[in-house]
């Protein structure tokens, strides 16, 4: 009998141990996402990385990432904010010789199996791009990053599979510049992406522009739909006017009418951002389309600021109520205070509820250039939207526990220590070479946070402030984050409805 015992005591045990979340998953199944540095040390674990010392000389670029190669001729890539003569920027770009706000280049992406990767390799991708500068306050940094369309000869899309992600015609080519660490959007779209149902995929890379090492890259999925199922599930028919599902980025607007929409919260003034439509793209949008995803986005709005957060119409029936907190505490754990402002996506999928999405970490973890962040407070419920859902007690209660949940997983003191670790063990070298180009950068003559003190005089530094700012912006959330039921507040019409039932 006492064998007895201990046999389903032991099954016991291994089956609390198999359940208990781990930073693999947190559901137990094993997850999907590709973490690039986790990826090369498995290879290395199995046998399979192949990747050798360079024995090229220093005048011979050798790398372990892909490297990426663009070829432009005598073109100026457009995208460069123009500036009026007394200096202050008017608000328009730079456009290519024949007006177009993209120039033709070719591309070329080195990418061996486990192997190094220098400029005159086979690529493993090749195409002709269309090519743009892209970014807000980033396009005036020094290190640009890019829009890249890939397309043929005769300007159809041309999607591609690039370093392991799904293939696609779009892609975000970003430069860190003002994150010293390097580190900051590769970390938060990856931990955002074990999190949510979806956060872009990220690989670094090496870019050389018109023969010039130009630095450490992330090449970037962009929001949107894809083929074969890759990226969200949403598909658009102009002819029949129906939809599937759509994305909408609330920021500065659309410089294409038809995509901006007047929504219920443009209505309340709510915000002075502008919510526009970034799928359908123009080619399959048209104005039928476009008021009727005005009229279903609306539709979430009006239930939300209707305070019937127990009603059966009320805002859950919907949004995924998930994706809406994890999106909270992924932004408000790194202090990421443009989410629900600006860079904030919003997509619906063919299941019928809308979800988030993250988008630029640039200057999360206090790295806002205009001022220091404190990691003490919150921020997020005073956000579009959050307004409103931080007044109903279940999502708050939602958000608490799912924090108290990833506290002891992906946001956990040591497994973002580790990550950061780990991650700059992966890169290696690349980052010398980065900073060989940029690291005038840590120069008292190029400090781009304010106060001066905020900057950080080398790369050991910035790993350093990101770690502490990480630590503190923890134990605050540990202590404190109970009190955002302060923002609770009753259904204003729940007691009338109970009356008439």
């Amino acid at each position: 009998m006492k064998y007895k015992i201990a046999g389903i005591l032991a099954c016991a045990v291994i089956l609390f141990i198999a359940l208990m979340p781990t930073p693999d998953s947190l559901d137990g199944s094993e997850s999907p996402r590709v973490h690039q540095h986790l990826q090369a040390k498995a290879q290395q674990e199995s046998g399979r990385d192949t990747a050798a010392e360079c024995s090229h000389g220093d005048d011979v670029l050798c790398t372990h990432l892909p490297l990426v190669v663009i070829d432009i001729s005598d073109d100026e890539i457009p995208g460069d904010p123009v500036h009026r003569s007394n200096g202050n920027v008017q608000g328009k770009y730079t456009v290519a010789e024949d007006g177009e706000s993209t120039v033709r280049a070719e591309m070329r992406i080195m990418d061996s199996e486990g192997g190094n990767n220098h400029v005159n390799d086979e690529a493993a991708v090749s195409s002709l791009i269309d090519i743009r500068k892209r970014g807000n306050s980033s396009r005036h940094f020094d290190k640009k990053s890019y829009d890249i369309k890939l397309v043929t000869a005769e300007g159809e899309n041309n999607p591609q599979e690039i370093m392991g992600m799904d293939s696609h015609h779009r892609w975000v080519l970003y430069g860190p510049y003002l994150d010293k660490t390097l580190l900051r959007n590769y970390m938060a779209y990856n931990i955002a992406g074990e999190i949510m149902d979806y956060a872009p995929n990220v690989r670094f890379c090496e870019l050389v522009l018109d023969g010039e090492y130009r630095g450490l890259y992330l090449m970037t999925e962009t929001i949107t739909a894809g083929d074969d199922g890759s990226r969200l599930n949403i598909s658009v028919n102009k002819k029949n006017q129906t939809f599937s599902g759509y994305i909408l980025r609330l920021d500065r607007g659309s410089s294409n009418p038809l995509k901006n929409i007047d929504n219920f919260s443009s209505y309340t003034r709510r915000t002075r951002q502008i919510l526009n439509i970034e799928y359908p793209g123009t080619s399959n949008l048209d104005r039928e389309l476009a008021e009727g995803i005005r009229k279903d986005f609306s539709r979430f709005e009006k239930a939300l600021y209707s305070y019937d957060f127990d009603d059966r119409d009320g805002y859950r029936k919907y949004i995924d109520a998930q994706s809406f907190a994890d999106y909270f505490i992924i932004n408000e754990f790194s202090c990421n205070y443009d989410a629900g402002m600006f860079s904030t996506y919003i997509y619906k999928e063919a299941d019928g509820k809308l979800k988030m999405c993250v988008w630029d970490f640039n200057s999360a973890w206090d790295n806002y250039q205009e001022a220091a962040v404190s990691p003490y407070g919150f921020q997020m419920q005073n956000r579009l939207w959050y307004f409103m859902l931080t007044k109903d007690e279940d999502f708050v209660d939602l958000v608490i526990d799912r924090y108290r949940q990833l506290r002891k997983t992906y946001l956990s003191d040591d497994y973002i220590d580790n990550y950061i670790d780990e991650t700059v063990e992966y890169l290696g070298d690349a980052i010398d070479r980065n900073y060989q180009v940029w690291g005038y950068t840590f120069g008292s003559d190029c400090d781009l946070l304010t106060p001066k003190d905020r900057n950080p005089g080398n790369y050991e530094e910035a790993i350093k402030q990101l770690k502490d700012f990480v630590h503190l912006r923890g134990r605050f959330m540990d202590e404190n984050i109970e009190s955002l039921r302060q923002y609770c507040a009753e259904s204003r019409t729940k007691k009338f409805k109970e009356d008439s039932n």
